[in-house]
């Protein structure tokens, strides 16, 4: 269970680090563009640039607590926010009438890792 809990945590990790990173470094332009990121028409620049930085921490968030083992606690609180986070993407695509399930089995995942790292399975 640790083995999968791990391998689960770093491809979580993985996919918020780049998310957020990608949001990070480009425009709301080119994210809308480029990217084809049709709900950041619905946001500023600079809301965008926070939800990549909530990504982000959220991402070191799951891995440096635990492989640490300073302050443990703050992986699955990472886990439970970036799944909050997830729940709202996954609200603004339905309202948007988008894809819905990439952010709603991501919430899903981070959720497992938050159970599976707070000691109550």
């Amino acid at each position: 269970m640790n083995l999968a809990l791990w391998i689960l945590q770093g491809l979580l990790a993985l996919s918020m680090l780049a998310s957020g990173g990608m949001k990070f470094a480009n425009s709301k332009a080119k994210l809308v563009s480029d990217f084809k990121m049709a709900w950041a028409t619905d946001f500023s620049e600079t809301q965008i640039k926070f939800i990549a930085s909530a990504e982000i921490v959220g991402a070191i968030g799951l891995i440096v607590p635990s492989a640490t083992r300073i302050a443990p606690v703050l992986t699955p609180l990472a886990a439970v926010c970036l799944a909050i986070l997830m729940l709202g993407a996954a609200r603004l695509h339905f309202t948007r009438k988008e894809p819905l399930a990439p952010p709603l089995v991501i919430a899903v995942l981070c959720l497992v890792v938050a159970v599976g790292r707070s000691g109550l399975v």
